[in-house]
């Protein structure tokens, strides 16, 4: 592995503020930071109909292919590229895209299961988990699914009651005892984003050009 990468998950429950802390630290760091969503590792569906996929639960580690996902972590942390699947929240099912993700000195992983997974969670050099009030993390998801996902509101509330909400209760909470660090609201936590930006500007000092 590379000594020079810096590898840094960002989990917790869905609309917890994981996506609103790393774009702080993209900011911050720009082009030394690549992005691993394991959103993007949901398991294809081709054989199954636009109401059947609708109808599985997203929220459960099998719904992803997390062996995908840490092989390619595994080849950015030895320095080689990886071409990054593509899921379409609209249909339910990959896209035919895929993004080529090079290798930077800092790699984001983020999901609400990074942390479900020993093999992925082993690639880690650090963990955070971003904790928000439940109500809290409920009304970002409305927002998000129906603003940029193209959902209704009656199946967000319908998907929430029936996965998202156990699924977090089984797999996403008790994942966060693995975290080195737990950031109640995420992005908007400016003392713990202090906290970790001067951890990698720490390890960028450090491993310099």
């Amino acid at each position: 592995m590379d000594p020079n990468i810096l590898v840094i998950g960002i989990a917790g429950g869905t609309g917890s503020g994981k996506t609103t802390l790393t774009k702080s630290i993209i900011q911050e760091f720009g082009d030394d930071v690549t992005v691993l969503s394991h959103d993007n590792y949901y398991k294809r569906h081709d054989e199954l109909r636009f109401e059947d996929r609708c109808k599985l639960n997203y929220d459960e580690p099998s719904a992803f292919d997390t062996s995908l996902m840490v092989y390619h972590l595994d080849q950015l942390r030895h320095g080689h590229a990886i071409d990054c699947p593509v899921y379409d929240f609209a249909i339910h099912n990959r896209s035919s895209e895929t993004i080529h993700v090079v290798p930077r000195r800092v790699i984001l992983v983020e999901g609400i299961l990074i942390f479900e997974n020993p093999e992925l969670r082993e690639l880690m050099d650090i963990r955070i988990f971003v904790d928000a009030d439940a109500d809290i993390r409920l009304c970002r998801r409305i927002k998000r699914d129906v603003n940029k996902r193209g959902r209704t509101l009656e199946s967000v509330l319908t998907q929430y009651q029936a996965t998202v909400k156990p699924m977090h209760e089984k797999y996403v909470e008790p994942s966060k005892k693995y975290a080195n660090l737990v950031v109640p609201e995420g992005g908007k936590n400016p003392v713990a984003i202090d906290m970790i930006i001067g951890r990698i500007m720490r390890h960028l000092a450090q491993n310099g050009d």
